[in-house]
């Protein structure tokens, strides 16, 4: 029996990067799957796939900046599946061209922060709303948000989606504390580096190895680690684990800075 056989999962922005290899993990081990994204052929391409695979898979457009449809979104996944059993939240505003506005607090683009913290943290919540009434209604339930590690410490830019992934984080406590009792957890995943296609074509090689100088592993993080982290979280052998945050950075979050200075100065 694998782990996650007969079970339910719901992957908001799974059409593309981390969320579709979350689905494709997901799926390989047994959990029918909706594949949930505003884009209705990112959506389609990856049910499609995972259909042609020999698992079970549906494609849900859903912009999830409109309750309605999110509402829509969790009646739809009952109707056609009867149940929900897992959760995860990866939808996340990470264009290139909005991410190179998102700057310091002064010089910060007002409609920047607004669409950031309502797609990364609006979003999400409205997701939790509405799948977690029909999770307690079953006793049981794994919300996974898929958070960062710019949400637990600053830096000179990204502030807003550095925000927006710190209340995410505390948002995924509040769910856990509120409902635990009825048998749902929540947990979040704080992705440091992760080389996705969009972040090949995106950073500069000298960028990218600066950022490795920081990393207690010898590369950077691939969509395939956090997808792990996520069966894990999904699954009943994390059973005992709710209200947590797992980075999933190579250790960037776990040193002072002065790790990646001392390792420069002795040629390591």
């Amino acid at each position: 029996m694998s782990r996650l056989d007969d079970k339910v999962a719901l992957v908001i922005g799974g059409g593309n990067g981390i969320g579709e290899r979350i689905a494709h993990r997901l799926a390989g081990t047994g959990a029918r799957i909706m594949i949930v994204d505003y884009r209705a052929e990112d959506a389609q391409r990856v049910a499609a796939d995972l259909n042609l695979r020999g698992f079970i898979a549906l494609a849900q457009c859903t912009d999830i900046l409109h309750e309605e449809q999110v509402a829509a979104l969790a009646s739809t996944a009952m109707e056609q599946f009867g149940r929900i059993d897992v959760l995860v939240n990866s939808a996340a505003a990470t264009d290139p061209q909005h991410m190179a506005r998102d700057l310091d607090i002064i010089n910060m683009d007002m409609a920047v922060w607004d669409r950031t913290l309502a797609i990364n943290l609006r979003g999400a919540m409205l997701t939790c709303k509405h799948v977690l009434p029909h999770m307690i209604a079953r006793g049981a339930g794994s919300i996974i948000n898929i958070a960062s590690a710019a949400g637990l410490a600053g830096d000179l830019a990204r502030t807003a989606y550095g925000t927006s992934k710190a209340g995410l984080i505390m948002a995924t406590q509040y769910i856990a504390t509120a409902y635990g009792k009825q048998g749902v957890r929540a947990n979040a995943l704080a992705p440091g580096v992760i080389m996705t296609d969009a972040l090949k074509t995106a950073m500069p090689a000298q960028l990218l190895d600066l950022l490795l100088q920081s990393h207690l592993t010898p590369e950077v993080g691939t969509p395939d680690d956090v997808a792990n982290a996520t069966l894990f979280l999904a699954s009943d052998d994390s059973r005992f684990i709710t209200g947590q945050t797992l980075a999933v950075d190579g250790g960037f979050t776990s040193h002072s800075p002065s790790y990646a200075d001392f390792r420069r100065l002795i040629g390591g």
